[in-house]
């Protein structure tokens, strides 16, 4: 654990940050058990403060290797002056993840051309089997209103126009399929937790597994879909839907390129 201000912030538990915290560590290490977790403590939930975390963590990863993931399971709305804020993600070497969002539209860091944008799915089952996975309903997606079009995504410049598209590729996070995270400090044992604060650290940590380390996220995002129509890479999510867009074959503003398939493409 790290502080980025340098001292402890006040208590987890009353400000609700500390389930967050066990969720963001124990899915990360879920999908990547053989990984360095450090935990990036912000003084506070405004965003100067998550921003001097993301740049204590980019600090702490150069001297610590120089390369890695950082995820983000925080976002507030879209403002005219967000690409001014684009520069805290370009660390070479490190390539970060934003949840989405936990109602449809767009929100930022998601829509940062420099970040992975992680989606939300709900996962099915019959008799416990698995079935197949939807768009989460509330899931965030959309086209920016103040970000162009990156360049990973010209080829879908039919679908965003001019504008960059969230999200990216996606993983379970609807509250019809919730994930279990384990809180003895504040809540007392076990929890069912659910929203694509779920999908951010699981997505980055099975990107960290694949372990090919992209040098920045637009790297890690060009490989994602130079490889999303290969099924033995992703499966697409073609059914569901997120306020007013649905899944469709292909990338769409529900699910991206959809889910991971393995270790490849990543």
């Amino acid at each position: 654990m790290q502080y980025a201000s340098g001292r402890k912030p006040a208590n987890g538990c009353s400000s609700g940050w500390n389930g967050e915290e066990s969720l963001d560590i124990e899915w990360a290490h879920a999908m990547a058990p053989n990984a360095q977790i450090v935990l990036m403590e912000a003084s506070s939930a405004s965003n100067t403060a998550l921003y001097q975390a993301v740049t204590a963590a980019n600090s702490y990863i150069v001297a610590h290797g120089g390369k890695g993931e950082v995820s983000m399971s925080w976002g507030g709305s879209e403002t005219s002056s967000e690409t001014g804020s684009d520069h805290y993600f370009t660390q070479s070497g490190v390539v970060y993840f934003a949840s989405a969002g936990d109602s449809p539209g767009v929100i930022y860091p998601s829509a940062s051309v420099n970040v992975i944008s992680a989606g939300g799915t709900q996962v099915n089952r019959s008799g416990g089997n698995y079935t197949n996975q939807t768009a989460w309903s509330d899931g965030g997606g959309g086209a920016s209103r103040y970000e162009s079009r990156p360049s990973f995504q010209s080829g879908i410049s039919g679908i965003v126009g001019t504008k960059r598209g969230t999200p990216d590729f996606s993983f379970d996070s609807s509250g019809g399929s919730p994930v279990a995270v384990y809180n003895s400090n504040c809540y007392g044992g076990w929890l069912e937790v659910y929203g694509t604060s779920v999908a951010s650290p699981s997505l980055a940590g099975i990107v960290n597994n694949a372990g090919s380390f992209n040098t920045s996220s637009n790297a890690e995002n060009t490989e994602i879909y130079a490889n999303y129509t290969n099924p033995s890479d992703f499966t697409d999510v073609t059914s569901g839907s997120c306020g007013t867009h649905s899944a469709t074959t292909g990338w769409d503003f529900c699910t991206g390129v959809g889910v991971d398939k393995g270790l490849l493409g990543k």
